[in-house]
């Protein structure tokens, strides 16, 4: 392990993720979800998505054009933002242990979606490629990407405490549209 290269790692996927949309969504899901589901599901995406990245990311890309990874992260931004704000409407009562199951599937898939093709990917691939030490970059980068989700995830369980499910639910389902069309409006780009 080169801690250097790992480092380096770190410290570049940190600053590009600090907050971004992955970290948004991840604090999001933390005012929908109780935060232990949540990380579960964020921290096996991105360890699923930097193994690929570094294992087979080069060949992934060849094969799945970026307006179809964009159409369907697009589709599932807005799939969520629908079911966030049709929640805000439900009572105020905690998750049940049926919904940490979900909360973790739906966290994985919103995660691996919405970073399958990134920048920060796409980042992780390059990094791996040119300096000969891809665990270490691997290392590095999956260290960065949970800690920076880790923290959106705290802070998106913080505000639940002080704000009113109802309104965190209607600004998740705002912000969740938001990503949604926007994927959708770069695969449109990228088809034109």
């Amino acid at each position: 392990m080169d801690f250097g290269i790992a480092a380096s790692a770190f410290a570049l996927l940190f600053v590009a993720e600090m907050g971004d949309k992955t970290q948004l969504t991840a604090m999001t899901l933390a005012t929908r979800y109780r935060p232990l589901p949540v990380a579960l599901g964020v921290c096996g995406a991105f360890l699923l998505l930097n193994v690929l990245a570094v294992v087979v990311g080069q060949v992934l890309f060849r094969y799945v054009p970026q307006q179809v990874v964009l159409l369907a992260a697009g589709l599932l931004f807005l799939l969520f933002a629908w079911k966030s704000w049709q929640g805000s409407a439900e009572d105020d009562d905690e998750a049940g242990p049926a919904d940490a199951r979900s909360a973790v599937i739906t966290s994985f898939l919103m995660i691996f979606v919405a970073e399958l093709g990134d920048k920060t990917q796409l980042a992780l691939i390059a990094l791996a490629a040119s300096s000969g030490a891809p665990w270490s970059v691997f290392a590095g980068a999956t260290l960065a990407l949970w800690a920076v989700s880790l923290i959106g995830i705290f802070i998106g369980a913080a505000l639940l405490k002080n704000v009113p499910k109802a309104l965190i639910a209607r600004a998740a389902a705002v912000l969740f549209a938001a990503f949604g069309l926007l994927a959708l409006w770069r695969a449109a780009l990228g088809a034109a």
